[in-house]
């Protein structure tokens, strides 16, 4: 069970061909059409026990995704990115362009940290920079939501810091598609606030944990679950931290997602006793994190330990700044000085 500060590295390319735009409908950079994009987007942790499909934070673990303008032959790529892409051009009522996209991978995939969220998202952004704009964040960032089916990734990954989502209309978040608008509250989070990360070498997959569980609870139960969410809420928007311990209590999904992690009841119990604020199940898991004001160490030596089986670790912060275009780099102009 190896601890470590950093995550393996992986790259993909897909390859998405349509239909390129008129040249007029293209964005212009000093006289020259763009060609290349790449964004860099956050992981995110969710739920946060009892916050189901409407809290998140994100992390300083990233993923890029670079998106390139060309002609590419019509070939299979992966449907998370040509979503993507059709939802994005379905939305601006533009004419779509054929692009080839890379991937750099630091977030671990199926292990609940939000790496398809950072896949779609960073699409929805390139493909906006390159198409000069025409959609605000706030609507980039509904329409990462509709194609994950639920915000609660696509929130944290967007905007950054600590973020509450809430439809505006009287149907539930999961339900929540184009008859429900989605609104955002965010809140920095201090640096003093580290995020421990079990990560197991076990994939699950989204639609599989969200399977398991029941259509109905308890009143009494959907009760505690409202109190622990609400508390859990003031505590990050006070930055009153010490008020997190207690909070992430949950009875709408972890009890039953510890079916298939059979472990996550002993993690969080050792994270406590290291002296973890709480800890909970990191979106449909399998990665569970812990949050801490000190040891960060400690407590993943503990969690490790506690979870006996095939697992890395990783300790870091959130990331307040959400989803970033980075900066072009110059050609070089053949000019010496």
């Amino acid at each position: 069970m190896a601890q470590r500060m950093g995550c393996r590295e992986t790259r993909s390319c897909y390859t998405a061909a349509i239909t390129f735009a008129p040249s007029s409908q293209r964005p212009r950079v000093g006289g020259l059409t763009m060609q290349q994009v790449t964004v860099r987007v956050p992981a995110s942790t969710s739920n946060l026990g009892p916050g189901y499909d409407c809290l998140g934070v994100a992390l300083r673990l990233h993923n890029s995704v670079t998106v390139v303008r060309g002609k590419m032959p019509r070939s299979s790529h992966p449907q998370i990115v040509s979503d993507a892409a059709e939802r994005f051009f379905k939305q601006t009522r533009r004419r779509a362009f054929s692009f080839s996209c890379s991937i750099v991978e630091r977030i671990p995939r199926c292990r609940g940290l939000g790496s398809s969220a950072t896949v779609r998202l960073g699409i929805l952004l390139a493909l906006n920079q390159l198409s000069g704009k025409p959609l605000d964040r706030l609507t980039l960032f509904q329409l990462c939501a509709e194609v994950e089916g639920h915000p609660d990734n696509a929130a944290p990954a967007t905007f950054g810091g600590f973020t509450v989502v809430h439809s505006t209309a009287s149907v539930s978040l999961a339900q929540a598609k184009r008859g429900a608008s989605l609104a955002v509250q965010r809140f920095d989070v201090a640096p003093r606030l580290y995020f421990v990360l079990l990560i197991p070498d076990l994939e699950i997959e989204t639609a599989r944990a969200r399977r398991i569980l029941p259509s109905k609870i308890s009143r009494i139960a959907a009760v505690q679950n409202c109190a622990n969410a609400c508390g859990l809420t003031g505590a990050f928007a006070s930055r009153n931290y010490e008020k997190l311990r207690g909070t992430f209590s949950d009875n709408l999904h972890q009890p039953f997602r510890a079916k298939l992690i059979h472990f996550l009841p002993g993690v969080i119990e050792a994270a406590e006793r290291a002296g973890a604020l709480g800890a909970f199940l990191s979106g449909s898991g399998s990665a569970m994190a812990a949050i801490t004001l000190k040891a960060p160490q400690k407590i993943a030596t503990a969690i490790a330990r506690s979870a006996a089986v095939p697992a890395h670790t990783i300790i870091t912060q959130a990331d307040n700044r959400g989803a970033q275009v980075l900066p072009m780099r110059q050609p070089p102009s053949g000019i010496q000085h």
